[in-house]
């Protein structure tokens, strides 16, 4: 992964992890359920943020590395990667 990708990462995970902790707290505190729901979906919105970066870095950088290698096995593997993450993210 690359360097700013990694760290633009790093920042939002932190933000996030911080988000749901405040999720913790309004359950503790016994928020208003709407309010609770809406920041669920903020924290799953900041982790689809996460998820295409990295899905952005790899397909960028690891899978065209591995086309431009010329290497068949290698493109074989990355695609192959690359269709299964997809398959899990969509079900």
């Amino acid at each position: 992964m690359q360097d700013d990708t990694r760290n633009a990462c790093l920042k939002r995970l932190s933000r996030i992890e911080g988000q749901v902790r405040g999720l913790s707290r309004m359950l503790e505190d016994n928020r208003y359920c709407i309010d609770i729901v809406t920041q669920v979906a903020a924290v799953r919105a900041a982790l689809k943020k996460v998820e295409e970066e990295v899905l952005r870095d790899h397909v960028a950088h690891c899978v065209e590395h591995a086309i431009r290698s010329g290497d068949a096995d290698q493109q074989r593997q990355k695609v192959s990667e690359l269709i299964e993450v997809l398959g899990k993210l969509k079900g």
